[in-house]
């Protein structure tokens, strides 16, 4: 499931989450309009089902599974938005979802997954460790894996953001999202251009993971790099077929420190009062760190997920 999905696939899936998604609203701040220099639409995916866009991806692959193949269960790995997403979306159709968890994660996101229905499987640290414990329970249990990003039916979920953000705010010329593994950077970006060739796409990734832009910039796709950024969901290095989303869509990266990442957070928090994660305020802090690329634009602005620790906030 490694081609990238096209515009049908994405309207296929907008259709079979439909029962199950939360359609987000779009909200304004004229406070940070103001700040930015441009009018900013911010898509809540912080508060999808879940907390996290995640939710759109995962259940566009198990309700894409036939009978058979459900009945054997799903397995990902995930640092916790999405095996919480799976274990959500997998409740749905009453099949069993096992979640590879590495080491470190944060608690209140295994919490999450643990109460939507997940089975946790612990591991290091590492890519390396994720993918071979994946393998161990696909082997034990035969069920069918939805990968985080790198997955054609989990962008097609993701790129029903899309869709609804340009039915909600059809005027914009510019769209950003964050970007780790890219599943959204890429679905979005493929939906996007279908429906508006001509919009601008940006994505924000934090400085101490910055493995799109390096990528982007060196025309191949950078498959090692060890992350160190506050972002955890988007330590994740770009999938393969993410990389070929970006570069065919001519998505541009801006990349952001973890300084002015959780400056971002904050304004977010006080100024459109919305409880978002620091992976989401990349978007906002990448905005207001490049000003002159979207003064004067009509800025569609991808808020994440919201699902915070609040005994540990970053400030």
């Amino acid at each position: 499931m490694n081609a990238l999905p096209d515009i049908d696939a994405i309207r296929d899936a907008a259709s079979r989450i439909a029962p199950y998604a939360v359609v987000t609203p779009v909200l304004r701040s004229a406070a940070l309009d103001a700040l930015a220099g441009a009018e900013l639409h911010f898509k809540c995916e912080n508060l999808q089902r879940g907390g996290a866009f995640k939710f759109r991806g995962a259940c566009n692959a198990v309700w894409s599974l036939s009978d058979e193949d459900a009945a054997r269960g799903v397995v990902t790995h995930s640092s916790g938005n999405h095996g919480n997403a799976l274990a959500l979306a997998a409740a749905t159709r009453g099949i069993q979802a096992h979640v590879v968890v590495p080491e470190g994660a944060v608690q209140a996101k295994l919490d999450a997954i643990v109460r939507a229905g997940g089975t946790l499987h612990r591991c290091a640290p590492t890519q390396a460790a994720r993918e071979a414990m994946c393998a161990e329970v696909q082997a034990q249990t035969g069920a069918a894996l939805v990968h985080p990003y790198a997955d054609a039916r989990v962008m097609a979920g993701q790129g029903t953001i899309a869709l609804e953000l340009l039915r909600q705010a059809p005027q914009l010329d510019a769209l950003i999202t964050p970007v780790g593994g890219g599943g959204l950077a890429a679905g979005v970006a493929i939906a996007t251009h279908a429906l508006k060739p001509e919009l601008a796409l940006v994505a924000a990734e934090p400085a101490g993971a910055d493995d799109a832009a390096r990528s982007l910039a060196a025309g191949s796709r950078i498959a090692s790099m060890v992350p160190d950024t506050v972002c955890d969901g988007l330590r994740a290095l770009m999938g393969q077929p993410n990389f070929d989303a970006l570069r065919t869509h001519r998505v541009e990266v801006v990349t952001v420190s973890d300084a002015e990442t959780i400056a971002a957070m904050r304004l977010l928090w006080s100024e459109l009062k919305q409880v978002v994660e620091v992976s989401s305020a990349t978007v906002l802090a990448a905005i207001l760190k490049q000003p002159q690329r979207f003064a004067g634009r009509q800025v569609g602005v991808v808020l994440t997920g919201g699902n915070v620790d609040l005994d540990a906030l970053p400030w």
